[in-house]
């Protein structure tokens, strides 16, 4: 019988961190599925969802935490049954604008009222071409529950954007989550 489990790290970015990580994975007999891996203020961060054999799923535990001792800061947390829905409705998010505190506030607070659930983010701050101003851009995809109304979260969008000097482009698409 097949376990899955989560396994979110952190540590000083160098080269071999990726490499020591999955030794361990697969020396546990574990399978690496899925991963966001990303560099953050000299800081190298990431999820990966890391399947193996049940009997196995103790000492995969014990041998990633292990790698405290060289710096890498590693929960390992179980996976819940996952249900894949054979299909839904998704929007997608691009956003971009003067940087300021409370982009993120303001965009998942007008998704989550309306019952959008946010599946993934990418957001950096980049300079503006020709100013070098500081520029916000994300991408935020969402799933969209059967009482949520598209319309809504446009009208929602558009006060954020003009408040805000935002340009927020939303797009509805169809997507099958993976299971």
């Amino acid at each position: 019988m097949e376990t899955s489990f989560i396994v979110t790290f952190i540590g000083d970015d160098r080269p071999g961190l990726v490499e020591q990580l999955s030794s361990v994975i697969g020396a546990a007999g574990g399978n690496w599925q899925e991963s966001r891996l990303t560099q953050l203020g000299g800081k190298f961060a990431g999820l990966v969802l890391v399947s193996l054999p049940t009997e196995k799923a103790d000492s995969l535990e014990a041998e990633l935490k292990g790698l405290a001792a060289s710096g890498l800061s590693v929960r390992v947390t179980p996976t819940g049954a996952h249900v894949a829905l054979a299909e839904a409705r998704r929007i997608k998010l691009s956003v971009l604008g003067p940087d300021r505190p409370g982009i993120v506030l303001e965009i998942s607070r007008a998704l989550a009222r309306r019952h959008f659930n946010v599946v993934e983010m990418d957001s950096e701050v980049v300079s503006a071409p020709m100013s070098a101003e500081p520029m916000f851009e994300a991408m935020i995809e969402a799933d969209i529950a059967p009482e949520a109304r598209l319309e809504e979260l446009s009208d929602a969008l558009e006060t954020i954007g003009n408040d805000m000097l935002l340009e927020i482009d939303l797009e509805e698409i169809i997507s099958s989550p993976k299971g």
